[in-house]
C-alpha cells in the first residue's frame, strides 16, 4: 500500500511540474492555431505559473482544513478539467483561462502530495525517501517538459500537451 501512495503523490508531481515546462515548445504551434497576438501569448505559460505559485499557501491551509485526500482528489478535479479545457480551446482566451484554473488545481495538488507523504509516512526514514522520491518526480517532470512537450506537438498536435493530463488525472482520483 506504501508503494502505492508514493507512486500516486510522485505522479501527481510530476504531472504538475511537467506542465510547467511542456508548453513552451508548443507555443508557436499555439500561436498559429489560436491566433495569439505577441504580447498574449507569454500569458499561455504565465497563467499556470502565477495562479499555481499565488494560491499554493491556500492549498496547503486547504489541505489541513479540509482533508489531505479530499484536496488531493479536488486538485485533480480541477487539474484535469482545465487540462481538457485547455486541450480543447479554440480561442486565446479560453486557453488562458483553462490554464489559470489549472494553476489552481495544481496549487490544491501539490501540497496535498506533501500532506499526504507528511502524514502516511510516519517512521523518519520512510518520510524522507518518500520526500525524496517526490523531489526527484518534480525533477524529472520539470526536464521532461521539453521532451514530452516537443514529441506530443509534433507528432500529434499541440492540444496532446494538455490532453494527456485527462487520463493521467481520472486514474489519480480512482486510486486516490
Amino acid at each position: 500500500m506504501r508503494r502505492a501512495v508514493l507512486a500516486l503523490v510522485c505522479a501527481c508531481q510530476f504531472m504538475v511540474i511537467l506542465d510547467a515546462s511542456i508548453v513552451n515548445v508548443a507555443l508557436p504551434a499555439i500561436r498559429d492555431d489560436l491566433g495569439f497576438a505577441p504580447a498574449g501569448l507569454p500569458w499561455v505559460v504565465n497563467a499556470y505559473l502565477l495562479t499555481f505559485a499565488g494560491f499554493m499557501l491556500l492549498g496547503g491551509r486547504a489541505a489541513d482544513l479540509f482533508g489531505h485526500r479530499r484536496t488531493l482528489i479536488a486538485g485533480l478535479l480541477v487539474f484535469s478539467a482545465a487540462s481538457l479545457a485547455g486541450g480543447l480551446a479554440g480561442a486565446p482566451g479560453i486557453l488562458v483561462a483553462a490554464r489559470l484554473a489549472q494553476g489552481a488545481g495544481a496549487a490544491l495538488l501539490a501540497p496535498a502530495t506533501l500532506a499526504v507523504i507528511n502524514s502516511y509516512f510516519t517512521a523518519e526514514r520512510a518520510r524522507a525517501r518518500a520526500f525524496g522520491a517526490w523531489s526527484a518526480a518534480g525533477g524529472v517532470g520539470g526536464m521532461a517538459g521539453a521532451i514530452a512537450g516537443g514529441a506530443l506537438t509534433t507528432g500529434l498536435s499541440w492540444r496532446w500537451i494538455f490532453l494527456i493530463n485527462v487520463p493521467i488525472g481520472i486514474i489519480g482520483i480512482i486510486l486516490s
